[in-house]
């Protein structure tokens, strides 16, 4: 498991993402909230997998079900993904729920390479790189670089800022 921090953090990225994919597919509606709902949720959506395994209804608020099987399980998380995706620009709510669910991969991607794991389909994998909460830098890195490809790619429309550097 990486640690809280590194879940804001990538949280973040998650939520730079889904805002740019809702901008591009034009989910934003008008004043684009829908962007600012994606971007939101995905920061709140990179926790989700854990605090929905708390009972928040009970005194206690301890775990309902155990750490990483319902709530951390991949094909779920996809599945949302993939239905809030086709329901943008169709529904309001579609880019909050767009934002939630990249949020939520982005938690599953960071669990991933810990010897624990995640249940992408049916039984845990793990990529088996560290303990958790090492090499948090490498997650929040990787989750960054990924955010500003994608909103290269929406918001300067593929103009690379590198190519003003390049010399000859």
């Amino acid at each position: 498991m990486a640690s809280n921090k590194a879940h804001h953090a990538t949280g973040f990225a998650a939520g730079v993402i889904a805002a740019a994919v809702v901008a591009r597919v034009g989910g934003g509606g008008s004043f684009h909230i829908g962007v600012l709902l994606s971007f939101v949720a995905g920061v709140a959506g990179s926790t989700a997998p854990d605090w929905l395994e708390v009972a928040w209804w009970s005194r206690a608020r301890r775990l309902w079900i155990t750490h990483r099987t319902l709530t951390h399980w991949g094909v779920g998380w996809v599945a949302l993904l993939v239905g809030s995706y086709h329901w943008l620009g169709h529904s309001i709510y579609a880019g909050a729920v767009f934002g939630f669910a990249c949020g939520g991969l982005m938690h599953l991607l960071a669990d991933w390479p810990n010897p624990l794991g995640v249940p992408w389909i049916a039984a845990r994998h793990s990529l088996n790189l560290w303990n958790s909460g090492h090499c948090d830098l490498i997650v929040v890195a990787a989750s960054w670089v990924a955010a500003w490809f994608v909103s290269e790619h929406v918001w300067l429309h593929g103009v690379s800022v590198f190519r003003f550097f390049r010399v000859g």
